[in-house]
């Protein structure tokens, strides 16, 4: 059996936009919405990138470029989605870690519904976590959300 590991890592910003709906890991949580292309999903562009990068496929912005109208708007599960497809066969993804940093809103009582979201699509256990940047840099300034990911892939 061949492993591979692969990491994604995904920044917004806030949008000014009052009406932008916050999704993460396709979950809607109260909160400004973040500007982006696509709905902005950190949690979904991390894990993405993370399962491209462990199976040599490249990233999110090669698979779905934001100069390409088609993904204006795009649902990010859907991008993830469509990133399985290309990976299996061969590859099956054995797991996923994900770090997501904000200072708000605070997530703990979403974590289940994301973990559960992404668990589905990657269909391999997902697991979820939420960091503050304790006031340090933009993050910490509340300018916007960042996730870290990281993906397990097997090849039997």
């Amino acid at each position: 059996m061949q492993l591979r590991i692969g990491q994604g890592l995904d920044i917004h910003p806030f949008s000014d936009d009052p009406e932008r709906p916050l999704v993460l890991a396709g979950v809607g949580v109260p909160g400004p919405g973040l500007r982006g292309h696509s709905d902005a999903d950190v949690v979904c562009h991390a894990v993405t990138d993370a399962l491209l990068g462990a199976a040599s496929l490249g990233d999110i912005g090669g698979m779905f470029p934001d100069s390409d109208e088609t993904w204006r708007g795009a649902d990010s599960v859907a991008l993830l989605a469509a990133a399985m497809e290309r990976l299996s066969p061969p590859w099956s993804v054995v797991n996923v870690d994900c770090t997501i940093v904000a200072e708000s809103p605070r997530l703990a009582g979403y974590r289940g519904q994301m973990e559960s979201r992404l668990a589905e699509v990657v269909r391999a256990p997902v697991s979820v976590k939420a960091k503050r940047g304790e006031g340090l840099g933009a993050l910490g300034r509340r300018e916007g959300i960042a996730c870290f990911a990281v993906a397990l892939l097997h090849q039997p």
